[in-house]
Formats: structure tokens, sequence, C-alpha cells
């Protein structure tokens, strides 16, 4: 079983304008309180099996552990990339997740003829692209990099938990659980907290 057909209809319209090589590109990790924005791009062949692909914020983390390595041995190449924390507070979130997504597409050998990126915004892309709102929902590839950025981001969250245990990053990955603001109050932040992202919680405190 393939995924579901209405994710490759994107595709299969750039295919018949003479486009074969079309990266989807998406990122994980915009909304969180600390830790960096990871960004992947994936150029998948047309029609590829990967049963059960969707949105990864639609799929357990099972199913997109079990999806991560299926990914990267029938794509035809991907790359993923981060923003760190000092570059999310330097620019700011959107011009970072756009900084990784740009670095990913440059992993990409053979080079794509064209992305299709995820939101509404093709700003700073160095290639050719078009923006697809829901885009992780609607188009094959670009859900096939979700799974890519969802998964590298949470492995890295859990690595940074081992450096700083107080937090829980391993159980919410960064994002402002009730649990990860308690730790907040009893530690304060650490190096992987992006201080732009918890001023307004500072100021009401």
């Amino acid at each position: 079983m393939s995924a579901p057909a209405d994710l490759w209809v994107m595709e299969a319209a750039l295919h018949e304008q003479g486009l074969r090589l079309i990266c989807g590109v998406d990122e994980a990790g915009r909304g969180p309180l600390a830790g960096p924005v990871c960004a992947a791009a994936v150029i998948l062949p047309m029609g590829c099996e990967l049963p059960g692909l969707n949105d990864s914020k639609k799929l357990t983390e099972k199913q997109r552990e079990r999806l991560f390595p299926l990914i990267q041995e029938r794509a035809i190449a991907y790359g993923v990339a981060f923003a760190s924390v000092a570059e999310i507070e330097e620019m700011n979130i959107l011009s970072a997740a756009l900084l990784a997504m740009n670095r990913a597409i440059e992993q990409l050998a053979p080079a794509p003829d064209m992305a299709l990126i995820d939101g509404n915004t093709t700003r700073d892309i160095k290639i050719p692209a078009q923006s697809v709102v829901g885009g992780d929902g609607k188009c094959a590839c670009i859900a096939a990099a979700s799974v890519l950025a969802k998964v590298t981001r949470d492995r890295l969250m859990t690595e940074l938990a081992a450096q700083y245990p107080q937090y829980g990053f391993e159980k919410h990955k960064g994002y402002g659980t009730r649990a990860h603001y308690a730790a907040l109050d009893e530690y304060g932040p650490c190096p992987a907290h992006r201080m732009s992202f918890l001023r307004k919680y500072y100021a009401k405190r």
C-alpha cells in the first residue's frame, strides 16, 4: 500500500510540466520555548511507497519512528539541518526556520528543480519554490520532510534532556507545557532556552 493517492496530486502536476526533481521542505520546532529549529528537505521518486505517510503531527511517535528509516532508504535524496537557539534569538524564528530550510536543501544531491515549502512564504529560499499551506497533509514529499524534521528534533531534545535533566525535555520536547513552566519557575532558564520566547512569561511574573 502506497501513501494516499491525493498526496501525489501536486507533484504529478509539476512532473507533467517537466519538473523531475521536486523536494518537499518542512520544519519542526517553531513554537517551543527551548531547542533549535530543525528543517528537512526530501526528494521522493514519484509514487514512492511509504505506508501510512501523513503530516507528522497526525502520526504517533511510533509511526514516525517506523517511517523515518523508510523515507531515508527510499528517497532520491534528503537533507536535515538546524538553526541554533542563538540564530533564532539573533534573527527571529521565521528567518531561522527559513535558514534551516536552505541548509537542508543545500544538502540534496542531485539538486532539486523546485522546492515545495510547507507554509505561506518562500521568502529567502534560494531555489525556485512554491509555498503550500498545510502542505504536510497535501504533498508526499512535504509529509516525508515533516517526519524527518520532527523525529530528528525530538531525538536532539532527548539528548538535551540528559544535559539538563531538570526540565523534562524528553517529554515535552521544549514546548510550553505546565510541567515545563513549573521547571522554569523552580530552576530558571538554561542555555537551551529561547529567551525571546520567555519575555512575556517573565514580564507577567
